[in-house]
């Protein structure tokens, strides 16, 4: 689901500095007329904190990849407070992945009313809502906005880059714990999906994890948008292919223009054919706008709820599952929340399942609540 983020990225290397104050903190008193100074620095709360380094990722996975997509990766790592004191000690890792049209940079965008992710680490760390953790945040964007963290012969091998070469990579270059009982993984909408899949597709590498209003019952999130995906190209005289060309130039990006977008990518992900123009089948007929029964099959092969029976060995084998969605959801993922859990406890698995007043977007501080329980389900830090 598309997940616009306010802000931009934050410029450079190491830790985020606020160049303007927040509402309740202090900033230096205004200069003298006619002198001048630096630009004020918001007074953060006072805790301990941890570090982000901004190292690329050279993939060797991702080379050659059919869309021609960058291989090479920024990959920010947040390190915690004690990684420079404590040069013994050895942490979790914990992977945060982003949802459609999203870096891991974004991650560390400068937002008015929340703090961003490595802001809200520290916090719960000097709270001891937490224990010390690494955290990765991967760069799995194509070309079309996204990845859904799956491989795809459309796209590239995303879901083994993200668990097994990013998770070789980190392991390699930092004191994680290089166990699966020592890693989870959560994100929100594309990234909630993503969660989803790597718990069920990597069972060996992850033990924990975190889905938030996650892509689930396709027929309820993304079949809707089918018409509106069909009405723009009609009424625009354009094909996919000249819009994935050329999407990013378009400035009048309505509800029509995104719901193609997004199903366009989605198909890139769930029915790939590397046989046709586009490199992947469509679930609609351009012409009648009919469903193609066969190619929706795909797609619903990639629906968690329909994946869960055939997984389920996989997610007896997580520590943690932590499902949650809005109750205002705009695709409806509320609904596609309590039919993955409604499956899961037939299944005579445990998940945690909340609901909370909101929609789809805004709603990082969700994190304070899943964080926690990921890093109470992982082993503590050693050392």
């Amino acid at each position: 689901m598309p997940t616009p983020v306010p802000g931009s990225d934050p410029p450079g290397a190491g830790r985020v500095v606020l160049a303007r104050p927040r509402p309740g903190l202090q900033a230096s008193a205004p200069a003298a007329t006619g002198t001048r100074e630096a630009p004020a620095v918001a007074t953060l709360p006072a805790v301990k904190r941890g570090r982000v380094v901004r190292p690329v990722v050279e993939s060797k996975l991702l080379a050659g990849n059919p869309l021609g997509d960058p291989a090479d990766r920024e990959t920010p790592v947040y390190l915690p407070p004690s990684y420079d004191e404590t040069p013994t000690r050895r942490y979790p890792m914990i992977m945060a992945i982003v949802g459609f049209t999203g870096t891991g940079r974004m991650h560390l965008n400068e937002d008015w009313f929340e703090p961003n992710l490595a802001e809200r680490l520290d916090m719960l760390i000097d709270k001891g809502e937490m224990a010390e953790a690494i955290v990765v945040m991967p760069d799995c964007a194509t070309r079309y906005a996204g990845s859904q963290f799956i491989d795809s012969a459309a796209t590239g091998p995303y879901g083994r880059y993200t668990a097994i070469e990013l998770v070789e990579w980190a392991d390699r270059e930092f004191r994680t714990i290089p166990r699966r009982e020592a890693r989870g993984v959560f994100g929100k909408s594309s990234g909630g999906f993503g969660s989803f899949r790597m718990a069920v597709d990597f069972p060996e590498v992850f033990s924990a994890f975190a889905c938030h209003s996650g892509d689930a019952a396709f027929e309820y999130c993304y079949m809707p948008e089918f018409p509106r995906a069909l009405r723009y190209l009609w009424h625009n005289d354009i094909t996919p292919k000249r819009f994935l060309d050329t999407y990013k130039e378009i400035t009048d990006r309505g509800d029509d223009y995104h719901a193609l977008l997004n199903e366009l990518a989605m198909a890139s992900c769930y029915s790939a054919n590397p046989e046709t123009e586009l490199g992947f089948d469509l679930p609609f007929d351009l012409g009648s706008g009919e469903l193609v029964a066969e190619v929706w099959e795909r797609w619903l092969a990639h629906d968690p709820v329909r994946m869960i029976p055939e997984r389920i060995d996989a997610l007896k084998s997580q520590s943690l599952i932590f499902v949650d969605c809005g109750t205002k959801d705009e695709w409806m993922l509320d609904v596609g929340a309590r039919w993955m859990v409604s499956v899961m406890r037939e299944h005579g698995l445990e998940p945690i399942h909340e609901e909370f007043d909101a929609g789809h977007m805004r709603i990082p501080y969700r994190y304070n609540r899943s964080l926690p329980l990921i890093s109470k389900a992982l082993v503590p830090p050693e050392g």
